[in-house]
């Protein structure tokens, strides 16, 4: 029986929000906040406040795919972040 990867049993058992599927594949990253603040906002499986919430899970998706995730792909979900920073008004984040 082959062993399940430590980031397959989080999402699977933790209080992650529910997304809907292929969410992270999106090429769109206003949709990618919307869809995750909808989904922060209606969860009753978080801990911290809805913004803390979703931003866990876009930061856990880019983690767990590390290398894998090709470099469009990180464009778009750092992107992704950014809207969702104003889409729960808060400031964007500093340029580096």
């Amino acid at each position: 029986m082959p062993t399940k990867k430590w980031s397959q049993h989080v999402t699977e058992t933790s209080d992650a929000l529910d997304v809907k599927p292929h969410l992270f594949e999106s090429d769109d990253p206003r949709e990618i906040a919307r869809s995750l603040k909808r989904s922060a906002e209606h969860s009753q499986r978080k801990k911290g406040t809805p913004f803390q919430s979703a931003m866990s899970m876009l930061t856990f998706y880019i983690n767990r795919a590390g290398d894998n995730l090709p470099k469009a792909r990180v464009k778009v979900l750092e992107q992704a972040k950014d809207e969702l920073r104003a889409a729960f008004g808060r400031d964007p984040r500093p340029s580096r």
